[in-house]
């Protein structure tokens, strides 16, 4: 019994000696965290942003992008570049703000909300992001059945492999369907990996402030 009782009386000692941390701290740290992730997330959607057009810097990537053209899918995709760049500036835009936000809070209850809006921002930006992949899928296999001109695009010898012109037609249709699928698939990994783990911490921010606030 001496000897337990002399650990408690260390343990209590060591408790003594540590810091301790008042609530503002805690929510002073929460604040930091929380404005370092969104920090990031806006970073990351700028980057998302941008660096697909560093390919159209490629020579070789021109010629790929005459296909659409030449599929007749050329104006539909520049509509739809029109209003998918809109809709992500906005989403870029409410990040934007998100973070200003979070940098003057100095309400846990308002920190809070303003977590929640995030998360669901960032959810509704990956839903935007995967749909608007999917639709350039659907807009190129709609080009490939309907144009006219399918053997000068993709020439192929149709005799030798036992194939008539509509299983030509389906068999590009499904190699595009299954790389679309593909893309989209890794796609979603990288979305679950990169913005799963920011929205974790926002969650985990979310949880310590409700922690503290009971």
């Amino acid at each position: 019994m001496d000897e337990l009782e002399l650990l408690k009386q260390h343990w209590q000692q060591e408790k003594q000696d540590l810091p301790k941390l008042s609530y503002k701290d805690i929510q002073q740290m929460i604040w930091k965290k929380s404005t370092s992730v969104v920090r990031w997330i806006l970073i990351i959607s700028l980057i998302e942003l941008v660096l697909p057009h560093l390919i159209y810097l490629l020579p070789s990537a021109q010629s790929g992008f005459d296909i659409y053209t030449q599929l007749g899918i050329s104006n539909w995709l520049f509509g739809f570049n029109a209003i998918y760049y809109l809709v992500a500036l906005y989403f870029i835009y409410l990040f934007y703000k998100r973070y200003k936000e979070i940098s003057v809070l100095d309400d846990s209850q308002k920190l809070m909300n303003n977590i929640l809006k995030t998360r669901k921002t960032v959810k509704y930006y990956v839903i935007f992001s995967l749909s608007a992949a999917l639709i350039v899928v659907l807009l190129v296999m709609g080009g490939i059945y309907t144009t006219p001109n399918l053997m000068e695009l993709f020439p192929r010898d149709l005799e030798a492999d036992g194939l008539t012109l509509v299983q030509y037609k389906q068999v590009l249709l499904l190699a595009v369907g299954i790389g679309g699928f593909a893309i989209l698939s890794l796609m979603g990994i990288i979305y679950f990996l990169l913005y799963g783990f920011l929205i974790r911490k926002l969650r985990r921010n979310h949880q310590e402030l409700r922690r503290i606030e009971v």
